[in-house]
């Protein structure tokens, strides 16, 4: 299991770079980049414009008028964009042979070069190697301490919602499959069903309006994971207070993931329930219950594990935006939305990254719980 283990790791490598490579390459053919949001930014902004440029909008005319510059015909001085392009890390200041001294635009001696895309991948994963993931265009801050600083929110909805989805729907499951066909079964099939036809987002806003102080009672808190008091907590209270703030945005991530783990979980035992092994324990003489957890669980399980991995990245990424919006809940997918919207790509690509490598590790630790699950599973017979 060990050097199963230890080839799944190594296949992280290249998998985490095929997934970077699609994505840089996307981006490449995005119209719109960080430059052209910031020109947008400044050309409705006169103020903000005049601060940067240092002067109004006639000397910046003047400055490129019947010049054919990058974009230079909005307004904004040529000799501003290449800083940008510099700074921004899309071109790069070249001097001629023998050159001495600091390389500067104003020297006639050097001049900007624009930086081939493969050469800006190559050396951001370079980065990514050492967990550099660069500043944030935009915030003026470390995309590290970023992601470091918004990743505990994606994880408690993630982790809770998934955790919670799997306590609440094994057991159903197995219970409607041993009462299938009764009026239990039909029952909790309808519930779970139209819960599962409820969109997220419209479920998290009717939990704000009944429990939230909406219209109706104000039991849970409004927006955040802490209360503002919380470092004069003892912890005890921290703890109380923790969960008192995720209980509604955990409810609204989880509600549609019951249905497919539900159904999925009693389908699966239906199916072993009438195979000649459960009838031959049956005639031994077994409880059900032994039947049941030391028979039937350890295969009727496999399918259900298989599909955590799915479970917990799409809750992670798919459902944390709309749900840490309207909890007003500073995680990574309303960071990741919010950079995506501003063209910010060290903050697109770190927290791509991030997601593309959770999702990785979240895989190998499924087929870790196929071996706790059913001992009898040999990854490394299999690939022999």
């Amino acid at each position: 299991m060990g050097a199963y283990i230890l080839r799944r790791l190594l296949l992280v490598i290249p998998t985490l770079f095929g997934i970077m490579v699609i994505n840089f390459t996307l981006t490449q053919f995005v119209p719109g980049g960080p430059i052209e949001q910031i020109i947008a930014q400044m050309e409705g902004e006169g103020d903000v414009f005049d601060a940067v440029t240092g002067g109004g909008r006639e000397a910046a005319d003047a400055s490129t008028a019947g010049e054919d510059t990058y974009l230079g015909a909005r307004g904004l001085p040529k000799e501003f964009l290449d800083r940008l392009e510099i700074e921004m890390g899309f071109s790069r200041i070249v001097c001629d042979a023998g050159f001495e001294g600091t390389p500067s635009l104003e020297d006639p001696a050097c001049h900007k070069e624009k930086i081939p895309a493969a050469e800006r991948f190559l050396e951001m994963m370079g980065r990514y190697l050492r967990l550099d993931f660069g500043e944030s265009y935009f915030r003026s801050v470390g995309v590290f301490g970023l992601i470091a600083e918004k990743l505990p929110v994606s994880v408690t909805l993630g982790l809770w919602s998934t955790l919670i989805a799997y306590f609440v729907s094994i057991p159903l499951g197995i219970r409607k499959a041993v009462r299938d066909g009764s009026r239990f079964d039909t029952v909790t099939s309808g519930l779970i069903i139209v819960a599962y036809a409820i969109p997220g987002f419209l479920f998290a806003i009717l939990l704000l309006v009944l429990f939230a102080g909406g219209s109706y009672w104000q039991i849970f808190p409004l927006r955040g994971l802490t209360s503002d008091n919380w470092e004069e907590l003892s912890l005890l209270g921290k703890v109380a207070d923790y969960f008192w703030h995720i209980t509604l945005p955990v409810l609204a991530s989880t509600i549609s993931s019951f249905a497919t783990l539900t159904l999925l979980t009693k389908n699966s035992f239906l199916d072993e329930i009438k195979k000649q092994y459960v009838v031959t324990a049956r005639a031994k003489g077994l409880s059900e219950r032994r039947v049941l957890y030391g028979h039937v669980f350890r295969n009727a399980m496999l399918i259900v594990i298989s599909g955590f991995p799915a479970l917990f990245i799409g809750v992670f990424f798919g459902g944390s935006l709309i749900i840490e919006t309207i909890f007003s809940l500073d995680g990574l997918g309303r960071l990741g939305f919010e950079a995506a919207v501003a063209r910010d790509y060290p903050i697109i690509f770190g927290t791509l990254f991030v997601f593309g490598l959770v999702g990785l590790v979240v895989g190998i630790l499924s087929d870790l719980m196929y071996v706790f699950v059913d001992p009898r599973i040999d990854f490394e017979r299999r690939e022999g």
